[in-house]
């Protein structure tokens, strides 16, 4: 693709996203794209997925298209369907059928929180095939060489109702993520809130201890980006204990009992 080409694709991005590696997961992402292997991102909300698939796709000069999953999110949401314009009807291809035809990253955030019926769909992409089929149109499209599918979700909120199934699980490259170690989280929280190291560090050791209380009933521990959004109010002036009680106890729980725990994880810290 060329640089006047990618200058005018929305889809490409173009500034490098900050993204602070913590092991293999370039290379490995790097080698499975070059094989044109589904790539699977698990790992808990907040840790960095996102912004990853984004420093990926800059890294290889591929557009990036995402598309947030929900409930709602039919087939022909991601596939497309045809619309009524100036009197006629025309086809207007989803966000899949794009990245598809234009070898683009094709990012489904939190597969799981899709329909089941919905995610089939994307199944002889991922083996093979390499083909989107659109039954409307009687179309098969086989997918542009630089194509390639990314899913993300978060396997501490699998259940019985919201689980990847295997037929889908076992069609990609698996990249775990967690929660970088506190030397590095400090140095992202740090550039991305634009504060000076020490204060980062104190919200990362604040966002440790949090974690270490899931069990007393929190669903999810102080993610990653939360500490940078207290990073962001304590960059704009905001005191310390504040910033951390707008940005990270209030979101976490309205339980009042681990607001007060919060709270007084937060005090040790002032």
């Amino acid at each position: 693709m060329s640089t006047n080409s990618e200058s005018k694709n929305p889809y490409t991005i173009q500034t490098e996203p900050f993204y602070l590696a913590t092991g293999g997961e370039i290379e490995l992402f790097e080698a499975a794209s070059t094989a044109c292997l589904p790539v699977m991102l698990k790992g808990p909300t907040g840790c960095g997925k996102t912004r990853f698939v984004e420093h990926m796709a800059y890294r290889l000069k591929r557009p990036l298209i995402t598309v947030a999953c929900h409930e709602d999110l039919f087939a022909s949401d991601l596939i497309g369907r045809y619309l009524l314009k100036d009197d006629e009807t025309v086809w207007v291809d989803g966000p899949l059928t794009r990245a598809v035809r234009m070898g683009a990253i094709c990012y489904l955030d939190e597969i799981v929180e899709a329909r089941k019926d919905t995610t089939v769909v994307i199944h002889p992409l991922t083996d093979n095939r390499r083909s989107l089929s659109i039954d409307k149109k009687g179309e098969v499209i086989r997918a542009h060489p630089d194509f390639l599918m990314v899913i993300s979700y978060n396997p501490g909120y699998q259940s019985v109702l919201k689980d990847l199934k295997q037929s889908t699980r076992q069609r990609f490259v698996a990249l775990t993520f967690d929660y970088p170690q506190p030397e590095d989280e400090a140095r992202i929280v740090a550039t991305e809130g634009q504060i000076d190291p020490d204060t980062a560090m104190r919200l990362v050791t604040l966002a440790s201890k949090i974690r270490n209380i899931r069990e007393q009933g929190l669903t999810e521990g102080a993610s990653t980006r939360l500490l940078i959004y207290a990073a962001n109010l304590i960059g704009s002036g905001i005191a310390f204990k504040r910033a951390c009680t707008a940005a990270l106890c209030q979101p976490l729980t309205d339980d009042d009992r681990l607001q007060e725990t919060l709270n007084d994880l937060i005090d040790d810290l002032v």
